[in-house]
Order: C-alpha cells, then sequence, then structure tokens
C-alpha cells in the first residue's frame, strides 16, 4: 500500500464527526480480505456517555434481509419448502399467493405492511407487534401486481420468511441465525434483537439535528426477518471477510444468495435474496442499506475490486452517502457531478403513471437536476445532453410526443399521462374502503383541505393536502410508524355525473385500494 492511500484514510476518517454531525457513527474499509478502516467515532449513548467502538451492537435494520434468506437456504436448501406456511399466512388469498422464493426477491406483489398500517391508523410512535402484523398481514385481499412480473420493496415478505422458517423447522429465528449464519460466519456478537425498544449493550438511536439538538428516537416495533438484527462493526466485518474468502466457491453462501435472478419475462432483476444489484462510482456493487427510527446503515461488497464498505450512523443521517464517500477515497476519485450547463427540460410538470395510478411530479431541483416524486422518496436524476435524466436504474426522456419512464429495478417502463389544470375542491367527506375495512377522513378547515386515515390500530393525524392537477392530490405522509415514510399518497378522484364518488388511494409501497365515499363534507 502506497503512503498516499493511508493519508487519503486518515483524512476522510478525521473528517467524519464534521460531515456526519451527530451522536455518532462507524465505518470499515476492507479490500481483498484485509481490513484497511476499522473506525468508530462519538458515543453509542451520549446520555449515558457509553462510546461508539467497533464492538458496538448497532441495530444493521434491513441489513437484515440478507441474513434470513441466508437462514433459509442453510435451514432448508430452497425457500420453496416454505411455501404452504406462507399461504397459511394469507388465508384470503389461497391459491394467489406469491411462493416463497418470490418474497425472497421483493416480486412478491404484497402491499408493504407498515405503510398499510398507516392506512389503519396507526401513530408513529404506536406499538406494533405480532399481533398487529398479523392482522395486517392476515387481513390481505388482493395483490398490486402478479407475482413475478414487477417489483416492490415489501418489509412483512421477510416477516412472512423468518415466521415460515420457524415453524417449518419447529426452531426459533435467533437460534436457526446463531447455528446456521452467525456462528460459521464468526459473527460472535450478532443477535436476533427485534424489540427496538432498547439494545441489550445500552446502543440508542437519535432523531434531530446538530442545529437543533438531537433526543433518543422512540421505537416500538418488533422487527423479525425484515430488520430485527443487532451487530457489531466487528461482527460485518467478518461478515465481508467471509465474502471474499469464498469468492471462487459457487457453493459458498454469498454466492447463492448473490446469484442472477429475473422476471417472469426474463428481464434482469436487480434484486434477490435480500440483496440489491447497482452500480457506484461505475462499478458493478452488491449490497443493502437500513433504515429505522434513529438508525441507518449501508454495506456493499464490488466483485471487481475485492473491495466492502460498511458504515453506521446512529442518527438520521445519509449512511448510503458515507458509504460511497469511502469508496471514493480508496479508489482516489470523485463522485461525479451533474453538468450544470444543461438547462431544465420543457417536460417538467405532474404526470399520471398508468399501470400503478400514482402521481409523478417532476421539477427542477439546482442546475443539471430534477426531482422526481414518484417512488417512496424523491430521487435526484442527473440531465445529459439529449435531455434525458436519470439516475441509480431510473430514466425520463422525452421522443417530443410522450414521456417515457424507466424503471429497471421495478421492471417497468411507462408512458406517462400529462395532468394540468387544478383539482377541485368538493371532495371533502368520508371515505371507506372495503378491503382494508379502514376509512379516510377529508375536511374543509377554513378553506383548506386536509386529510387522515383511520381503522383498527387508531387515528391518523390530519395532514394539509397538495394539489396536483385535475381529480389529483397528494396526501403528505411526512412521520409515518417507523423508518422512512411510506411517501406522499396519491388520491385520484373518481366521479359520476360530476360528483365524486371515490377515491383510488396509492404511494409506492401499498397502491390500488379503493375509497368509497360515504358521506359528504
Amino acid at each position: 500500500m502506497s503512503d498516499a492511500l493511508p493519508r487519503r484514510l486518515d483524512r476522510f476518517l478525521e473528517a467524519l464527526p464534521q460531515r456526519f454531525p451527530g451522536p455518532g457513527g462507524a465505518v470499515a474499509i476492507l479490500r481483498e480480505g484485509e481490513v484497511l478502516a476499522r473506525h468508530a467515532w462519538g458515543y453509542a449513548n451520549a446520555e449515558r456517555r457509553i462510546p461508539f467502538t467497533p464492538r458496538t451492537l448497532f441495530r444493521i435494520c434491513s441489513i437484515t434481509k440478507q441474513f434470513t434468506c441466508a437462514a433459509v437456504l442453510e435451514a432448508l436448501g430452497e425457500p420453496e419448502a416454505l411455501d404452504a406456511a406462507i399461504r397459511a399466512r394469507l388465508p384470503l388469498l389461497g391459491a394467489a399467493a406469491p411462493p416463497a422464493r418470490l418474497l425472497c426477491h421483493n416480486q412478491s406483489g404484497l402491499r408493504d405492511y407498515w405503510a398499510v398500517a398507516m392506512l389503519h391508523g396507526s401513530p408513529a410512535e404506536a406499538p406494533f407487534g405480532d399481533q398487529e402484523s398479523a392482522r395486517v398481514i392476515g387481513a390481505t385481499r388482493s395483490l398490486q401486481f402478479a407475482p413475478g412480473t414487477r417489483s416492490s420493496y415489501v418489509n412483512q415478505n421477510f416477516r412472512l420468511l423468518s415466521d415460515a422458517l420457524e415453524e417449518a423447522s419447529g426452531r426459533s429465528f435467533a437460534e436457526l441465525l446463531r447455528t446456521h449464519v452467525f456462528g460459521p460466519i464468526g459473527m460472535e456478537s450478532a443477535i436476533l434483537a427485534a424489540d427496538t425498544r432498547a439494545m441489550p449493550d445500552g446502543t440508542e438511536g437519535y432523531e434531530g439535528t446538530q442545529a437543533g439538538g438531537f433526543r433518543a428516537a422512540e421505537n416500538r416495533i418488533v422487527w423479525t426477518g425484515d430488520a430485527g438484527i443487532g451487530a457489531s462493526l466487528d461482527d460485518m466485518i467478518a461478515w465481508e471477510k467471509h465474502i471474499d474468502a469464498t469468492r471462487d466457491d459457487p457453493d459458498a453462501l454469498h454466492a447463492r444468495l448473490s446469484a442472477p435472478t429475473a422476471f417472469a419475462d426474463g428481464a434482469p432483476a436487480r434484486y434477490g435474496f435480500g440483496l440489491a444489484r447497482r452500480a457506484e462510482l461505475g462499478r458493478a456493487v452488491i449490497g443493502h442499506g437500513g433504515a429505522l427510527r434513529g438508525w441507518r446503515s449501508h454495506r456493499f461488497y464490488a466483485p471487481a475490486g475485492r473491495i466492502s464498505v460498511v458504515a453506521f450512523l446512529n442518527q438520521l443521517g445519509d449512511a448510503t452517502a458515507l458509504a460511497i464517500d469511502a469508496f471514493a477515497t480508496l479508489l482516489d476519485l470523485e463522485k461525479p457531478k451533474p453538468d450544470t450547463t444543461i438547462a431544465p427540460p420543457r417536460w417538467l410538470g405532474a404526470y399520471l403513471e398508468p399501470e400503478t395510478g400514482l402521481a409523478a411530479r417532476i421539477d427542477s431541483y439546482a442546475p443539471g437536476q430534477v426531482r422526481l416524486r414518484f417512488g417512496q422518496t424523491p430521487e435526484l436524476l442527473d440531465l445529459d445532453a439529449s435531455g434525458a435524466a436519470s439516475a441509480s436504474g431510473t430514466r425520463l426522456a422525452s421522443d417530443g410526443a410522450a414521456l417515457t419512464m424507466q424503471r429497471l429495478q421495478e421492471n417497468i417502463t411507462t408512458r406517462l399521462i400529462p395532468r394540468g389544470g387544478v383539482p377541485e375542491r368538493d371532495i371533502a367527506g368520508r371515505y371507506r374502503c372495503a378491503e382494508l375495512d379502514a376509512e379516510l377522513a377529508i375536511e374543509d378547515a377554513g378553506g383548506a383541505l386536509y386529510g387522515a386515515f383511520s381503522g383498527f390500530l387508531g387515528q391518523g393525524r390530519m395532514e394539509l393536502l397538495e394539489p396536483i392537477a385535475t381529480d389529483l392530490w397528494a396526501l403528505p405522509c411526512p412521520r409515518a410508524l417507523d423508518h422512512t415514510p411510506p411517501g406522499d399518497w396519491t388520491l385520484s378522484v373518481q366521479r359520476e355525473g360530476g360528483r365524486p364518488t371515490a377515491l383510488v388511494v396509492g404511494c409506492w409501497l401499498a397502491r390500488g385500494l379503493r375509497y368509497e365515499r360515504v358521506a359528504s363534507g
């Protein structure tokens, strides 16, 4: 190793507390199985003055999903062994229930259960445990797409897998993880920490900002195969070393997890067995990020350079940016920047995506960039000389007659329908979704429309509706049951004889739900 690399790494590590201000964090960088950086800073618990160290337990959040799939493969060989147990947990779907393998690949067609929980009126800090999750999952009556045709990120895919695995094996999920994954790999302190209220070593996750102050985040959710694992930086280093050491063995665990997957039409899929495939800095990487309230994490492995990066923050900073910055430091590269000389395109505005029924709102964000609000979170796309905009598998391009949106990660290529005008304000009233046995109330409060969901989990807070276009509104969800909110809800007004009679409600994680008007405002 030349002297230049250690100096770059030292400067990178020294700057982390200022670049990602907050209680604490940790990062590891490996190349060819060798640890080049293993660093933690700040506090795991600022109130109790517990330092953050490489041995500190951390909620790795959705990085859990790859280990859930690993436990399935190691304990049972193939996920098909869980198909019957999955069907039993989705009794109202019957033969339409998706197979376990498609749950592993996020191609199940199920709606995400913590997004659906918001439709049932769950407050942001409400308890959500085994009973609540079983009721939401068990009440599923329809799918949002045919299994295998599309991809949508769905947490209960992995909750179902871990629950079914316990039934099929007769052993607890925690024991299965220890026996089949953590023990053999050498992840000595990794545990299933399903109850998010506390970690056994006192590590805390935080909300807030450096300017406004941090406070301990309140979590009252039970996560299992979707986001329930606690692991230290050293545990994750053991996983990264295992990946590199077994890289040439096709029967090795990570090789099976990272094997290519496809959609039903043969198109390559970018997600499989709890691992996402993408490009960072022009290099193919395989990994996953994670987020719960108070916690952010990211890890990936670049096979061509045999490079691994792990990033932890016990606050709501950008762990993905931290991981990419570490990657760029090792490679001595700068992250690409948008071309600020490219003018904003003429196709900015509001659209409707016909298959999902969701609004797509596109506006100018910064020189050389546009913002797309369609999926779970807003996406920043870089403009190119052709007038198209793209980033991370999403591309917007106009042929002069229509605007096409391509989303490789979800196997969607669609022509967006332009929507204009101003929506009428006559939609105040009460709406009921028969499928969910839940309601949406829209009220006119002094000339402004507000909306909120309610159901068996409670009564959600009123949020100000945002007008999009004629008969198209957004109901914001700025704070959800946990993690990043599921995204703004599209409200598409259905009319008969000019009168509003129903709303089709959806966000990317839970879409295509019809609410009939049962009372006017």
